[in-house]
């Protein structure tokens, strides 16, 4: 690993809501963004029980990822963090407090989208803290069965996506190929709006008959 630059530490300016039913629990949900200060990360916090307790989005807290991720342990557990994690990583900001009275997000249209919207609505806040931003001196690459996912040294300004599906034959869906640079800009015209929980059913789907995805991405 390398250290390719730094940039400032971003928040947002004002509190932001999002309502919506849980796809998990099928409660209604409200969900509210909130600025944090500099080198907090993202916090979740369940505001429904006792004490408030709060689950810091890293990776040590990941307890579960199948079908989903999940981060904390029971009572303080939230699921389904992976539309709200990529609206604020994809929007850069890099510290929030993320106040849930349910243990999942709102499901909304299965996307990122609604997320991202009500970030942008909270506006942005530059901190006077620096972030540090890291790249790989060689590909690194992780498989599971068919799939993989390899990270290549890249520059600090920008992470550039590469994404190949191919269910193999006889599936009635052709090979795709997509590339994208992840910047603001870029994931709200470009992928705030993909509905992964879709995609899910349709690949379960094709499992029940046999045929079963063969994934690359880079």
């Amino acid at each position: 690993m390398r250290r390719a630059g730094t940039r400032y530490q971003r928040t947002i300016r004002r509190p932001a809501e999002v309502r919506g039913v849980g796809f998990v629990t099928g409660a209604d949900v409200r969900l509210r963004f909130c600025p944090a200060g500099s080198n907090t990360g993202i916090v979740f916090v369940r505001t429904d029980l006792a004490g408030a307790p709060a689950v810091p989005a890293r990776v040590a807290n990941v307890t579960g990822t199948s079908r989903r991720t999940t981060l904390g342990h029971p009572p303080a557990r939230v699921e389904l963090v992976e539309h709200v994690r990529a609206a604020l990583a994809g929007l850069r900001r890099d510290n929030c407090r993320v106040e849930l009275d349910a243990p999942e997000p709102p499901g909304l249209d299965g996307s990122a989208r609604g997320f991202a919207a009500a970030l942008c609505r909270a506006g942005l806040c530059v901190q006077p803290a620096l972030r540090e931003v890291w790249t790989t001196n060689r590909p690194i690459r992780v498989s599971d069965g068919k799939a993989t996912l390899t990270w290549y040294p890249g520059p600090a300004d920008c992470l550039r996506v590469s994404y190949l599906l191919d269910f193999g034959w006889p599936s009635p869906l052709g090979v795709q190929r997509h590339t994208h640079d992840v910047t603001p800009e870029g994931f709200l015209n470009g992928l705030a709006d993909s509905r992964t929980f879709i995609l899910e059913a349709e690949i379960a789907a094709l499992r029940q008959q046999g045929l079963g995805p063969r994934t690359t991405r880079a």
